[in-house]
């Protein structure tokens, strides 16, 4: 079956939908279960602040770098194939970090893991684009799919959590084998297979490009926060400047691009892609850190952290309901700049909330972020996904997920770093070397590796925490106001066409 003919929307279909959610699921817990390891991960294989931001981000890179390329293979090979493939990769890499000795083992497992997703999102949303052809039904079914994007970002800390409660670190990853091995299992009887008949081949040129310029300026950003501005900033900045530059060139050259750039030339489609990146951005960055904060300064179990984070799940879901409500009455643009401005409300609410006593203001917080920024991706990505034809789905799908990614690994490298900045410029100067090393580290290092048996190392980490929770209300505010800018650039630049914008094809 190709993707130029559709069947009507069956059980089958939501079945078949409830696989492909479950896939981005993982893959979105993936991306922030770790969080409420670190403490757990530092005290066992001692990473660097560096190291410990690589392994964070690293997944997200690896995934960003790839999915135009593969979103493209998985329209020449089919989509359903490379879904399974990647199903199986991602489960072996699984194992891999689940039990990876060091600190360098454990980035290059979760790089695989990286490649390996890589080759499940694009497919996933290219077979929603072809189950539901209906623009109502799509709307809805492309809710569905985003919930599980942005609540699996949201309940992965509660997964860690409960693990970590009773196992090794490790067991976060453990977890994602049995659950790709259902995602298998379902999608070899339920998925119907789709790709490009006229699919060209790969262009592997590109496919570097994309990867490089993506990968170079990341890395300047996150290297630059974190080490501060040296000779490997620039040649990384202007590394990925070049490489993008000749990316986009050869794309107007190619028959068939990798990535139609001619789409841009719509407001409609190029202010959701930069309206999804951005949220993603706010909303995966604050969170990575934000489980850290809730361990380390206000005392939480892993499975405590991660269950107060849970009313951002919940809000996401409850989103489906409300998407098409909200698209008909206030038009596409509008109703994606009310999500992101409601994302900004609920950032300005966690940075108040930090500095208070209690958890009840970070609960109304995070259920506000979650449903801001569940809104916003789920009309962002059906605006970008309907922009191009059936036959092209997988490409047009790893647009959206790219900016997906790229938005995460953006928000963990950024925003992380920012808040790694601010943490080190309120701490005050120490006297013992060993106590002073260890908190300029990081809080995770002061608190899993000194003896809080001495009264010095008590007052020091305690000096650590106020640091800690500044750095992470300026972060909140900071990541509050670019929620704001993308808001009133979606206001003005899509188009609010009450109903659906015509975006179809």
């Amino acid at each position: 079956m190709t993707s130029t003919t559709s069947s009507p929307v069956t059980t089958r279909s939501w079945a078949a939908l409830g696989i492909l959610t479950l896939a981005v699921l993982l893959l979105a817990i993936d991306g922030t279960v770790l969080a409420l390891a670190v403490p757990a991960l530092t005290a066992d294989l001692n990473p660097t602040a560096t190291q410990l931001l690589w392994i964070g981000d690293i997944y997200s890179f690896a995934l960003a770098g790839l999915l135009v390329t593969m979103g493209n293979l998985a329209d020449r090979i089919g989509r359903k194939r490379l879904l399974l493939i990647g199903a199986v990769g991602f489960g072996l890499s699984s194992v891999l970090a689940a039990f990876a000795p060091t600190p360098e083992m454990l980035i290059l497992a979760r790089a695989i893991l990286g490649i390996s997703g890589a080759t499940i999102m694009p497919s996933t949303l290219a077979i929603v684009r072809n189950l539901f052809a209906d623009p109502a039904m799509r709307t809805r079914a492309i809710a569905v799919w985003a919930a599980g994007a942005t609540a699996g970002a949201a309940v992965g800390p509660i997964v860690g959590g409960a693990l970590l409660e009773h196992f090794h670190w490790g067991s976060v990853f453990l977890i994602n084998v049995p659950i790709m091995i259902l995602v298998l299992v379902g999608g070899i009887f339920l998925l119907p297979e789709s790709k490009d008949p006229n699919g060209a081949r790969i262009d592997l040129l590109s496919a570097v490009l994309s990867f490089v310029a993506i990968v170079a300026v990341v890395y300047a950003i996150k290297h630059m926060f974190a080490k501060g501005f040296d000779w490997s900033v620039l040649v990384a900045v202007l590394l990925g400047l070049v490489a993008g530059w000749l990316f986009l060139r050869r794309q107007r050259t190619l028959a068939q691009p990798l990535i139609d750039i001619f789409l841009f030339r719509s407001p409609a489609f190029s202010g959701a892609v930069v309206a999804n990146t951005v949220s993603i951005f706010a909303f995966v960055g604050l969170l990575f850190f934000f489980s850290q904060y809730l361990q380390l300064v206000r005392g939480l179990g892993p499975l405590q952290a991660g269950l107060t984070e849970l009313s951002a799940t919940v809000a996401s879901i409850v989103v489906i309901a409300f998407a098409g409500y909200m698209l008909g009455k206030l038009g596409r643009g509008r109703a994606i700049s009310v999500g992101l401005a409601l994302g900004a409300v609920g950032l300005g609410v966690l940075a108040l909330a930090e500095g208070m006593p209690g958890l009840v203001g970070i609960i109304i917080g995070f259920a506000i972020v979650g449903f801001g920024a569940g809104l916003a991706m789920t009309l962002t990505t059906d605006a970008v996904v309907s922009a191009a034809p059936r036959e092209r789905a997988g490409a047009a799908s790893s647009i959206a997920e790219t900016a997906y990614e790229l938005g995460a690994a953006l928000g963990i490298a950024v925003l992380g770093s920012i808040q790694l900045a601010l943490y080190r410029w309120n701490l005050p100067p120490l006297a013992d070397a060993e106590i002073n090393g260890a908190v300029n580290e990081s809080l995770a290092t002061a608190v899993s590796q000194l003896d809080t048996g001495r009264t010095e190392v008590l007052a020091a980490i305690e000096q650590a925490q106020h640091a800690f929770t500044v750095g992470m209300q300026w972060t909140s505010v900071i990541a509050a106001i670019l929620l704001v800018i993308a808001a009133v650039i979606a206001w003005v630049a899509i188009p609010s066409h009450k109903g659906r914008t015509p975006v179809e094809h």
